[in-house]
């Protein structure tokens, strides 16, 4: 079975019921542009016809010769700045679209949002959507808006919940990186969601958080996000600080990754410096900004063919109970 990891959709129906419902979240304004604002906030981006194109979706997945896909919602949708209860009920009405969309097309396989405003809220709707069938979570960087992190302790009844259900958690970065040098150059995308990623799992690393909740089943999307080419510095740094620091190599071993890295030999040295095993391919679907013939780095990476059937759908089939 060959299975896309990581994409994103918003389906039809449920952009339709927000706009039914918006009564229901005072805190959230759509904007005319076809975007979110959230608790006042800056507007997201308009919702894309991609995000929401179901029948483009499947021949793209056709053309690719892609049997299933994972589907998380559009990160710049998660409101993570509206609050807790509000968040909630928003979160669950994504899943309840999510859900529905892949119960109407079974290749679709839905990961829940989860309101990371408030950690028992978070592992509510987590318990809530396993319950639904749901294998597991996509979840931003940024809990609670601009700045938050995941090693909040507030946030600890989520990763409990996570570890015990054995949750996949597909970590992912948010709209803002945090940082305004990469607003420019198209570097948002190229460079910004790279280091949003790259701080907010080592922290989790550091905080020991992927080692304590390891029946979680923890992916650093992005190939990683730069983990691999740090993981000296990481060590390091763990060495002059053992008594605080979780290790860094332990946590590597146990994370997983996507193959989203758009040059054969990083994704080479990925595999070399995490194994094979813990890889899936992924296109980060619609987005340009992926890999949209995400087949091709794999085939070109000088894997096995074992190897290939792995990273190809193998694991991720294992990971999610498929």
């Amino acid at each position: 079975m060959i299975i896309d990891c990581h994409a994103h959709l918003a389906p039809p129906s449920l952009i339709a019921a927000i706009r039914a419902k918006a009564q229901s979240f005072p805190s959230v304004r759509i904007t005319d542009e076809g975007g979110f604002s959230f608790a006042g906030g800056k507007p997201t981006r308009p919702v894309s016809k991609p995000l929401s194109d179901l029948a483009g979706r499947i021949k793209w997945l056709d053309d690719n010769k892609i049997e299933r896909q994972v589907i998380g919602g559009w990160l710049d949708m998660f409101g993570y700045e509206i609050p807790a209860e509000e968040g909630l009920r928003w979160s669950q009405l994504i899943n309840e679209h999510l859900v529905a969309a892949a119960a109407q097309q079974p290749r679709f396989i839905p990961l829940a949002t989860v309101p990371l405003q408030d950690g028992a809220l978070a592992a509510q709707a987590l318990r809530e959507a396993h319950r639904a069938g749901v294998r597991g979570a996509m979840i931003g960087t940024q809990p609670k808006g601009k700045g938050g992190v995941l090693d909040d302790p507030s946030l600890r009844p989520f990763w409990e919940a996570a570890d015990d259900v054995g949750s996949f958690v597909f970590i992912h970065p948010v709209f803002d990186s945090g940082d305004d040098r990469v607003h420019d150059y198209g570097m948002a995308n190229a460079v910004g969601r790279i280091t949003d990623t790259l701080i907010a799992v080592s922290r989790l690393i550091y905080a020991g958080h992927v080692t304590r909740y390891r029946n979680a089943k923890i992916v650093a999307g992005i190939g990683g996000a730069g983990l691999p080419y740090v993981v000296g510095r990481l060590r390091r740094n763990y060495t002059l600080d053992r008594d605080k620091l979780a290790d860094p190599d332990a946590a590597l071993a146990a994370m997983y990754y996507d193959t989203i890295v758009q040059d054969k030999r990083a994704l080479r040295f990925l595999a070399d410096v995490v194994g094979w095993d813990r890889i899936m391919m992924g296109s980060d679907m619609p987005f340009p900004i992926g890999d949209l013939a995400p087949l091709n780095i794999v085939e070109e990476s000088s894997f096995s063919a074992a190897e290939r059937a792995s990273i190809n759908g193998g694991l991720a089939a294992r990971l999610l109970g498929l």
